[in-house]
């Protein structure tokens, strides 16, 4: 018998039992795609977490502040400040040669006075309220590197670097309005003004704050780590606001020397954004930022523990995907063992023509396996369409709550091992209804029919 002829008679013997194939089917199918939606989806939290964790980037980064805490608390991940001690160019370029620090992003920002707009779709008395003026801050950041930024786009898109009347709030700014971040598009569009502070010192003595103001379109909605304030904007934008009020007239005058610099503070930068080369690479960098003297927060210990437990749910997952192919298995074993048993004249009949054992064993292993593989097929398809629906959920529920969202891909690594990994697992559970009807007597055979 030729591998020909054995797909036809195993291709046949489907045909002949086709209802009995199409549960068979359904069962690996429903199986397959339990287990492939559920790789599927720890594969794409494991991209989005560990893998960037690996390869350094905005998990793997550290916010230094511009003051140094106490030496005892190294592994704090919200250290306590202690004496204030200014970030310059220098500091920066020192910190950026230390060991596994892959790259350093400035953060300016600067006190504000704003005035924001009403949001879309509000009326007349309720824009007359969300009207009223707030002091906040405007956070500038090198729009060119926003990639190395934890920054999470809730809605619209980002300024364009450098522009100077375009700008992007946090979730802060939305709260001064009553907003959730589920109503992020009802300010997009809007028009934002802000005043940056200065003080003149009258004739008469005393002084008076005039502002620098600008008026600027919001174009995104955003979730900034570093960005604790309501405004974000390029560099240009905070420059412009820290000249204007360091500007101010001093004449020596102690309370105007405070106000400069709870307004932009005493430090060239605000703060530094420092992305490690990997996720081992931030306690040894946050210790060295330490000795040099400032203090750092990282989310380390919070990413190391979703890391182990990350790794028992994938566990836990993975077996409860493999349970389900296992009973698949076994239905199609069941399956088979019965088609031996109403086979048996077909079976007698081919041994009695000349077919060797090795000639039925093929059969039936074809037809078992072709029941897998098509299974296998199917379900891989449908536990990739599940896992989509599932992740459009999922991000969903990411945006809301201002975080980034999870991407998922075309495995085509686990759609492959589905689909062989079913046809093998098909093949183990042919294996014993094979032999056993290759071992059937021819006579026994007819005679039981």
């Amino acid at each position: 018998m030729t591998w020909a002829d054995a797909w036809v008679m195993a291709v046949r013997g489907i045909r002949r039992r086709f209802s009995r194939a199409v549960l068979t089917v359904a069962a690996v199918t429903l199986a397959a795609a339990l287990l492939t939606s559920l790789l599927i989806a720890v594969g794409a939290a494991r991209d989005r977490v560990f893998d960037a964790v690996s390869k350094g980037g905005p998990l793997t980064g550290i916010q230094v502040l511009p003051n140094a805490p106490d030496f005892g608390q190294l592994d704090s991940d919200s250290a306590r400040p202690a004496d204030p001690r200014p970030i310059d160019d220098v500091a920066r370029r020192r910190i950026k040669r230390l060991p596994g620090v892959r790259s350093v992003v400035p953060l300016l920002s600067s006190g504000v006075f704003v005035v924001p707009a009403p949001p879309r779709g509000t009326d007349s008395r309720r824009a007359a309220r969300d009207r009223k003026p707030f002091s906040g801050t405007l956070t500038g950041v090198d729009l060119h590197r926003v990639g190395e930024l934890p920054v999470t786009v809730l809605a619209g898109v980002l300024p364009a670097p450098g522009a100077v009347h375009e700008v992007a709030v946090t979730d802060a700014y939305l709260r001064r309005l009553g907003l959730h971040t589920t109503d992020s598009r009802q300010v997009l569009g809007t028009t934002v003004e802000f005043g940056a502070p200065r003080l003149f010192t009258k004739d008469q003595g005393g002084v008076t704050v005039r502002g620098r103001w600008t008026k600027a379109t919001i174009v995104s909605v955003v979730a900034a780590q570093g960005a604790t304030g309501e405004l974000v904007g390029s560099l240009p934008q905070v420059r412009a606001a820290r000249a204007w009020t360091a500007a101010s007239d001093t004449t020596g005058r102690e309370d105007t020397d405070r106000f400069v610099r709870e307004v932009v503070g005493s430090s060239r930068y605000s703060g530094l954004f420092v992305v490690t080369a990997n996720f081992d690479a931030v306690s040894p960098v946050r210790a060295a930022i330490t000795k040099i003297g400032y203090s750092s927060s990282a989310p380390e210990s919070l990413i190391a523990t979703v890391r182990r437990y990350s790794t028992v749910v994938e566990i836990v997952l993975t077996a409860i995907g493999l349970i389900a192919l296992t009973i698949a298995a076994l239905g199609i074993a069941n399956a088979m063992l019965a088609a031996v048993r109403e086979r048996r004249r077909e079976i007698g009949v081919l041994k009695a023509i000349g077919a060797r054992d090795r000639d039925v064993r093929r059969v039936f292993l074809l037809e078992a396996g072709l029941l897998g593989v098509v299974g296998g097929a199917l379900g891989t398809t449908l536990g990739y369409g599940l896992a989509r629906l599932v992740g459009l959920a999922v991000n969903n529920y990411l945006r809301e709550q201002g975080l980034a969202g999870v991407a998922i891909g075309l495995p085509l690594g686990i759609i492959a091992a589905g689909v062989v990994g079913s046809g093998l697992l098909a093949l183990v559970a042919g294996t014993v209804p094979a032999q056993r009807a290759a071992q059937l007597p021819a006579r026994r055979a007819m005679g039981d029919a």
